[in-house]
C-alpha cells in the first residue's frame, strides 16, 4: 500500500476482507467503487468510468453511485450473478476528527437478497447448504426474505440430489466440495446456472445457539453440517442477527411424492414446456391464493405431493367444507386479501430493515386475524378449526404498533414524524418546542420592544452563538440593568442573551438536534421487541397460507366444477376415473367442449393400458390428465372429474415429447432410453408410468422391439399402473399374451368431409396414424402431401420389397385417408432422388383424378346408416350437380 493515500489504504484494506466481491464504498452521498471493481461495475451498470488520484503518479479507476439508488444497482450486479461488499460510514463524519471508519455491513449474493422486489411477492429464493458424509447427501434450504430453513437427507445418487434441487431451484449454494461438486453437475445438466461456495468446515456446536429447541442430537450428521455450513456462511455474509432464523423444518424425502425434472416439466406443473412461463402452468390454474406466502406454499404443495394418506384426507375435508359454503368463502377470501405478507413483513423486522410503513402494515393484518378465525370455526370442519385454533392473533403487537406508529408515517426512518403524538412526552416536548419556536421567538421579540420602547430590537440567530437580541449603540441606554447579558459587540450594535431566551434556546435546539434521534429510538426499540416476538408472527404466518392455499383450491374446484376424489380401499392399487378432464387444456379451451374420458387401471381390468392412434387426436393429452388428476389428489385437492377413485402413488413417471441434450453429447433416442432406464430402477409396485410413442428415434424393427420389451418388463417385474402410447400398431397382439394389459385407441370419424378426431379413448387398437393427414393439416405444401399419398399406396408401409422390415400395411388403411385432396397416383417406375446441389430431376407428376373419381372415393367414405334420409337425399342432388358441372363423360 505504499504511496497510497490514508483513504485509499483504508480502502484496500476493506477490499482485502471481501475480495471475490464488488465493493460498494461509501463516501459521502456516493457509493464507489476502485480498480478492477470500478471497470467491471461501469461495464455492467453502463456508468461512467472515471480516475481519481490516490497519491501515485498514475490514477486509478473509479465509478460510481449515488447512495439513495443502490439497490437498483445492487440488484443488477446480483442479476449478473455478482456479489456485492456494501461498506458504509460507521462514524458520523460531522463529529469526527480524521478518518471516518468504514466497515462492510453485508455482503449480498444471489442467495441472500432480502429486497422482496428483486425475489418477487409470490416466489422464494432459496440458498441451500450441502454434506456429502458416509453416502448420505444432507441439503438444508433457506430463504432469508421469509424466515423458512427445511432440512432433509437420502442416500446420495444423481437422481435423488436433482430432484431434491427441483423443490427449491436455489440461487446458491455452500457445502463441502464433494456436495457443491454433484449439485454443479445436475444444475449444468438442467442447464441452470448457481453461484456455489465450498465451505469444509462446519461447527455444529453453533447450531443449539441459533435453534435452542430443535433437539439436534436426533438429526443424522449429513444434516447436522448441511445446517452448519449454511448458518456459518449467512453469519459471515449477513453480518448481522438472524434471529428470524429459529425454526428448522425437517422431513424425510420419503415423505413427499418424488418428481424428477422429467416429470414436472412433462405435466407442466409450475411452468410451461413451451416457454417456461408460469401461464398455463397446473400452478397459474390452481392460483387463486389471496396473499403472496398463500401463493408461495401453493408451489410447494405442487412441487411435493402428499405421500400420508392421512393428511391428504384432512386437506380434502378442509376444502370440502370450504367448497360447500360459497358466501362464507367469498367472506374469507376477501379477510385474507386484506393481509399482508406476514412471513417477509416478520423477516424484515428480524433482519433490521422494517420501516414504520411495514409496522403499520404487519399492524392492519393483525387486525384482519380474529375475523379470520370467526370464519374457520364457522365452517364446523375439524381441520379448519385446528388452523383457527394455531393462529395467535398477536393482539398485544398490534396494540403496541397502534400507540406508537402514526398512521400516515414517512418511509424513511430519518424524517421524523415516524412515533404518534401522546406515545412519548420528551418527544411531544421536543415536537412543541420545534414546531412553536418560532412564533414564540416572534413573541419574545414583541414584548421586549414593549418593555424597553426600543423598536429596533430584534432577535437574530447564527450557529455560533445561538439566539441574541440585537441592539443599535444609539437605544443601548434604554436597556434595563441586570437581565441583558452582553454576548457579543459590531460595529454599530450589541448582542445580547437574557435568562429566558437561553433557556428556550436550549429547548428549541435539542428539539431540533434530538427530536429525530429520539424518533428512532423509539422506533428501533418497538421494533426490536416485536422481532422478540418472531417465532409467534411465524407461525401465524404458517397457518394462514395453509388456509390460503385450502380456500384456493376450494375456489378453483367450485369454478372448474371439480369433484373430491376418494382413496382405493386397503392396500389395493386400483385407479378409476369416469370422465376424466385435463384441467389446464380444459381452462384454456374455454370456447369449445372438452371431451372427457374415462381410466381403468386395475388389478383384474388391466393395469397397463396401450393406446394407439392417430397423431393429433388427444393420446397425450389423456396420458398426461390421468396422471395430473392423481397428483392433484394427494395435494389435497378436488380433481377434474365425475368421479375419481385413486391409488396412493408413490412415484410419477413420465417420458413425453422428444428432448435431446445436445451439450451432454445425448441425442433425443438416447435421452428416452436414460428415462426408461430411470424408470426401471426406480418404479415400484404403486408408481404410475406414462410413455408417450414409446420407441420412436431408431429403425422401426429396433424401436418394436425396445417397445414390446419394456412394456413386457413393466408388467412382469414392476407391475405397477402404466400408460403407454404407440404408433407401432403391431403391438396390438400383446393384449393376447399379457393379461394386465388391455388396448385402447382414440376414436376416429371419417366422412366424406374428411378426418374427424373424436378425443375419445374407445377398446381395441388403431390400424392407422394418419401421420400425412395430420402434415396436410400442418400446412405441408400439396404436391408433398400428393407424393406421400401415392407412395402410401404403392408400397404400403415401405415393406413390399423388404427395405423396412415391416409388413405392408393393407390397401384398405390406405383409403381411410381424405383422398379427394390427396389422390392416388398411378404407380411409378422409380422413386427419383432430389439432389441437394444439382439441378433437380423432373419428377412425374400424378394423374389428375376425374370428378368421378372424386366422387367414388367419397362415396367409400360415406356412413349411410349415420345419414338421415334429407342429408343422403342432399348428397346425391351434389354429386349429380359435380358430374353435370364438370362434363365428365364418365
Amino acid at each position: 500500500m505504499a504511496g497510497y493515500t490514508p483513504m485509499m489504504e483504508q480502502y484496500l484494506s476493506v477490499k482485502a476482507t471481501a475480495p471475490d466481491a464488488l465493493l460498494f464504498f461509501r463516501l459521502g452521498d456516493f457509493y464507489e467503487m476502485f480498480f478492477e471493481d470500478a471497470i467491471t461495475a461501469s461495464r455492467e451498470l453502463e456508468i461512467t468510468l472515471t480516475g481519481r488520484g490516490a497519491g501515485v503518479e498514475e490514477r486509478i479507476p473509479m465509478c460510481g453511485v449515488p447512495h439513495h439508488a443502490a439497490e437498483g444497482y445492487i440488484a443488477r450486479l446480483i442479476d449478473k450473478g455478482y456479489k456485492v461488499a456494501v461498506c458504509e460510514q460507521m462514524e458520523d463524519p460531522a463529529a469526527t476528527k480524521g478518518m471516518v471508519r468504514r466497515e462492510i455491513v453485508r455482503i449480498v449474493t444471489p442467495g441472500t437478497v432480502m429486497d422482496a422486489k428483486m425475489v418477487g411477492d409470490g416466489s422464494n429464493n432459496f440458498i441451500v447448504g450441502a454434506a456429502l458424509l458416509n453416502g448420505r447427501f444432507g441439503l438444508a434450504a433457506c430463504d432469508l426474505t421469509t424466515g423458512e430453513l427445511y432440512v432433509t437427507s437420502f442416500v446420495a445418487s444423481p437422481e435423488a440430489i436433482n430432484n431434491a434441487l427441483n423443490v427449491y431451484r436455489p440461487s446458491e449454494a455452500v457445502g463441502d466440495e464433494a456436495a457443491v461438486n454433484a449439485i454443479h453437475t445436475e444444475v449444468r445438466q438442467a442447464a441452470r446456472s448457481i453461484t456455489a461456495t465450498v465451505r469444509d468446515a462446519a461447527d455444529i456446536t453453533k447450531l443449539s445457539e441459533q435453534f435452542p429447541d430443535e433437539p439436534w442430537n436426533s438429526h443424522e450428521p449429513a444434516r447436522q453440517r448441511a445446517v452448519a455450513r449454511l448458518l456459518a456462511y449467512l453469519e459471515e455474509t449477513q453480518k448481522r442477527s438472524l434471529a428470524h432464523l429459529r425454526a428448522v423444518k425437517a422431513y424425510d424425502s420419503e415423505s413427499y411424492m418424488s418428481l424428477d425434472a422429467f416429470t414436472r416439466r412433462n405435466l407442466e406443473l409450475t411452468e410451461t414446456v413451451r416457454d417456461r412461463s408460469r401461464k398455463g402452468s397446473l400452478l397459474s390454474l390452481l392460483d387463486r391464493t389471496r396473499t403472496a406466502m398463500g401463493a408461495r406454499l401453493l408451489k410447494r404443495w405442487i412441487d411435493q405431493p402428499l405421500l400420508n394418506r392421512t393428511e391428504a384426507e384432512r386437506r380434502l375435508d378442509a376444502v370440502e367444507a370450504l367448497h360447500g359454503d360459497w358466501i362464507k368463502r367469498k367472506e374469507m377470501r376477501d379477510e385474507l386479501g386484506e393481509v399482508y405478507d406476514l412471513e417477509r413483513l416478520a423477516g424484515r423486522i428480524a433482519y433490521g430493515t422494517a420501516n414504520a410503513r411495514d409496522l403499520n402494515a404487519l399492524k392492519n393484518s393483525l387486525r384482519r386475524i380474529p375475523s379470520v378465525q370467526s370464519l374457520c370455526d364457522s365452517f364446523g370442519s375439524a381441520p379448519l378449526s385446528e388452523l383457527s385454533s394455531r393462529m395467535d392473533a398477536c393482539e398485544d403487537i398490534a396494540d403496541d404498533i397502534e400507540r406508537a406508529i402514526s398512521d400516515e408515517p414517512p418511509v424513511t426512518l430519518r424524517e421524523g414524524g415516524i412515533i404518534r403524538p401522546g406515545y412519548d412526552p420528551k418527544l411531544d416536548e421536543l415536537r412543541e418546542a420545534s414546531q412553536n419556536g418560532k412564533q414564540w421567538i416572534a413573541e419574545l421579540e414583541r414584548r421586549e420592544r414593549e418593555a424597553t420602547g426600543i423598536k429596533s430590537l430584534k432577535i437574530g440567530f447564527n450557529k455560533v452563538f445561538g439566539y441574541y437580541l440585537e441592539v443599535t449603540r444609539s437605544n443601548l441606554a434604554s436597556l434595563p440593568e441586570g437581565r441583558y447579558e452582553r454576548k457579543q459587540t459590531l460595529a454599530n450594535a450589541e448582542r445580547f442573551v437574557t435568562p429566558e431566551l437561553k433557556e428556550k434556546e436550549a429547548l428549541i435546539l435539542e428539539a431540533e438536534d434530538r427530536m429525530f434521534d429520539i424518533e428512532y429510538e423509539r422506533f428501533i426499540a418497538l421494533r426490536d421487541g416485536i422481532a422478540a416476538q418472531m417465532a409467534r408472527l411465524q407461525r401465524l404466518a404458517e397457518s394462514v397460507a395453509a388456509l390460503d392455499v385450502l380456500q384456493a383450491f376450494a375456489e378453483a374446484s367450485a369454478e372448474r366444477r371439480y369433484v373430491r376424489p376418494s382413496w382405493t380401499d386397503g392396500d389395493g392399487f386400483d385407479l378409476t376415473i369416469e370422465e376424466g378432464r385435463h384441467p389446464v387444456v380444459e381452462s384454456v379451451n374455454e370456447n369449445g367442449v372438452f371431451i372427457a374420458n374415462d381410466s381403468s387401471l386395475t388389478s383384474d381390468g388391466g393395469s397397463i393400458l396401450l393406446i394407439t392412434g392417430p397423431n393429433m387426436a388427444g393420446k397425450s393429452t389423456y396420458m398426461r390428465q390421468v396422471a395430473v388428476i392423481c397428483l392433484m389428489a394427494q395435494i389435497g385437492c378436488f380433481v377434474p372429474a365425475r368421479r375419481a377413485t385413486l391409488p396412493f402413488v408413490d412415484r410419477i413417471f413420465t417420458r413425453i415429447g422428444a428432448a435431446d441434450d445436445l451439450v451432454g453429447g445425448q441425442s433425443t433416442f438416447m435421452v428416452e432410453m436414460k428415462d426408461i432406464q430411470v424408470m426401471t430402477e426406480q418404479a415400484t409396485k404403486k408408481s404410475l408410468i406414462i410413455i408417450d410413442e414409446l420407441g420412436r428415434g431408431t429403425s422401426t424393427d429396433e424401436g418394436m422391439a425396445i417397445a414390446q420389451s419394456v412394456i413386457e418388463y413393466v408388467h412382469d417385474h414392476i407391475g405397477c399402473k402404466a400408460l403407454v402410447s404407440t404408433h407401432f400398431h403391431e403391438l396390438a397382439h400383446l393384449e393376447n399374451s399379457l393379461t394386465g394389459l388391455k388396448n385402447g385407441c382414440m376414436a376416429v370419424r371419417e366422412s366424406a368431409d374428411g378426418v374427424t378426431f373424436l378425443r375419445k379413448l374407445v377398446p381395441g387398437a388403431a390400424d392407422s396414424s394418419y401421420g400425412i393427414y395430420c402434415a396436410q393439416l400442418a400446412g405441408l405444401p400439396e404436391t408433398i402431401v400428393s407424393r406421400a399419398y401415392s407412395l402410401l399406396n404403392e408400397h404400403g408401409a415401405f415393406g413390399a420389397n423388404g427395405s423396412m422390415g415391416v409388413p405392408m400395411v393393407k390397401e384398405a388403411a390406405a383409403t381411410a385417408y381424405n383422398t379427394e385432396q390427396a389422390p392416388a397416383a398411378a404407380p411409378a417406375k422409380g422413386i427419383v432422388q432430389l439432389s441437394l446441389f444439382a439441378e433437380a430431376a423432373p419428377v412425374a407428376k400424378p394423374a389428375k383424378p376425374s370428378a368421378s373419381d372424386k366422387l367414388l372415393d367419397k362415396l367409400r367414405k360415406l356412413d349411410v346408416m349415420r345419414m338421415t334420409p334429407m342429408q343422403a337425399l342432399e348428397w346425391l342432388n351434389d354429386a349429380r350437380n359435380q358430374l353435370t358441372e364438370s362434363g365428365d363423360p364418365s
